[in-house]
Parts: C-alpha cells; sequence; structure tokens
C-alpha cells in the first residue's frame, strides 16, 4: 500500500463500503487532512472505516450513509488502541510527555511507511512527480500575476508565491539531475512551501476577511463539533479554514499526497 495514496485509499474504501461511489466533501477532505497531519497511519484509518460499516450493517438505518464523519470515532478509538500498544511495546513514554511520545511514534511510523515503498524508491513515476512539480510551479506563477493584476503586488502573499515558485524551480532541477531522489526529502521542501503559503494567505487578509472565513468553516463544521474531541475540532476546523483560503487565492497543493 502505497503511503503516498493516503487520501486515494481512504476514499475508495469509503466508497467501496458505502456500497456506490460518493465523491467526498471538502468536508471529508479537512478530515483526512487532520488524519494525516496528526500521523495517524493509513492502515489504521481504514481499519476505522471497515468497522464503522461493519457496525452499520449489523443494525441496518434507513438513513445510508454519506459523509466520513460517520467513521471519525471508529478512528480515534482504532488510533488509541493503537498507540496504546505500541507505547506499551517499545516503553516510550519513559521520561518524556504524551505528546512527545506521540509524535514520535508518528514519526517513526511515517518513515517506516516511506521506507516500505522499496527502500528509497519513488512512491509515483518520476515523470509524473515532474509533471506535478512543473504544473505546481505554474500554477503558483499565475497566483501571482493575479495577485499583482488585483494590487496586491506589495503584499506578502505575492511576496511569498514568489519565493516559493523560485524554490519550487530548484526542486525540479534537483529533482531531474538526481539519480535516486529522495522522496521524503522532497516531500519535506513541498510541506515546508505550503506551510509559508499557508502563513502568507492569512496574514495578507483583513481581519474581518479572515474571521469570515473562519465562521464559514466553522458553519461547515458544526453538525458534527459535538462527537468530535476538541484538539481533532479545531485541527480540522484549521484544515477546512486553509482549504478555503487557499482555493480563494488559486493557491495549488504541492505535497505529493495530492498527486
Amino acid at each position: 500500500m502505497n503511503y503516498f495514496n493516503y487520501f486515494t485509499e481512504i476514499e475508495d474504501a469509503f466508497s467501496r463500503r458505502r456500497g456506490k461511489h460518493l465523491f467526498v466533501s471538502p468536508l471529508d477532505w479537512s478530515l483526512m487532512e487532520t488524519w494525516k497531519d496528526r500521523g495517524i497511519p493509513l492502515h489504521i484509518v481504514l481499519r476505522g472505516i471497515e468497522q464503522s460499516f461493519d457496525s452499520y450493517e449489523s443494525k441496518p438505518r434507513r438513513r445510508s450513509v454519506k459523509s466520513l464523519f460517520y467513521c471519525q470515532e471508529e478512528v480515534e478509538a482504532q488510533y488509541a488502541e493503537w498507540l496504546e500498544s505500541r507505547l506499551g511495546a517499545t516503553d516510550v513514554v519513559t521520561n518524556t510527555t504524551d505528546a512527545d511520545s506521540t509524535g514520535e511514534i508518528a514519526a517513526k511510523d511515517k518513515r517506516a511507511a516511506t521506507a516500505a515503498t522499496g527502500n528509497g524508491a519513488l512512491p509515483f513515476p518520476r515523470e509524473v512527480i515532474a509533471g506535478h512539480l512543473a504544473e505546481a510551479r505554474a500554477r503558483l506563477e499565475r497566483a501571482r500575476v493575479e495577485q499583482e493584476s488585483r494590487g496586491g503586488g506589495a503584499g506578502e502573499l505575492c511576496e511569498a508565491l514568489t519565493r516559493a515558485a523560485a524554490r519550487l524551480s530548484e526542486l525540479e532541477k534537483d529533482f531531474a539531475a538526481a539519480a535516486r531522489p529522495d522522496a521524503e526529502q522532497l516531500e519535506g521542501s513541498l510541506g515546508d512551501l505550503e506551510n509559508l503559503l499557508d502563513r502568507a494567505v492569512r496574514a495578507d487578509l483583513s481581519p474581518a476577511r479572515l474571521e469570515a472565513r473562519r465562521a464559514e468553516a466553522a458553519a461547515q463544521l458544526e453538525p458534527y463539533r459535538k462527537r468530535m474531541e476538541r484538539a481533532a475540532y479545531e485541527q480540522t476546523l484549521d484544515s477546512l479554514l486553509a482549504k478555503l483560503l487557499r482555493e480563494e487565492c488559486g493557491l495549488p497543493r504541492l505535497s505529493l499526497f495530492y498527486l
């Protein structure tokens, strides 16, 4: 299972168990991003989805499952059990906080999953990754031109777009020249650029506009709020807000997870 196909695998599993294809909503994508950012392994999410539908099918209901949020509680429960088993097996809790232990485990799991693609082998064909980088750079440059046309040439976002496009061009050249490109290192660089752009978008917007978009995201998430732990809710809200802001500014996703 390709770790970089995180979103595709989850979407496919959800659609298969639901019984017919259903395009996941922006809310569902934000939930998946939250799971990924928290380091919840792909196999744990898939197990949670399977268990959720097993439970649903054991007591048939009139209303069908329409959102991935139906599986959220079971995914959280499976993740908690997995963390407990890992902590007990490796004894990493000694002299560390729970948060530190969780982060360390998630990082190790990500490295192991990346390595599992084949001892450094690329998770996708080389030409596919090269095409993704080129297209992402072109979209960043278009977004910069649009910002300038709207009078934002001196703003923080325009500067960040210029820097990100230049850095992406360097990554393209390094990737093309490398005999054995390092997918994990490339992913780290792409993640840094996405963080740069996300910060710039928020800094470039007026406080009133930013608050309006946050309220819009909160309204979409409200039906699921009571069933979510506060930390998970806040992170999902932030992911959804970031998604709305990126779409508003025409920013592409750079990560290999979105291939």
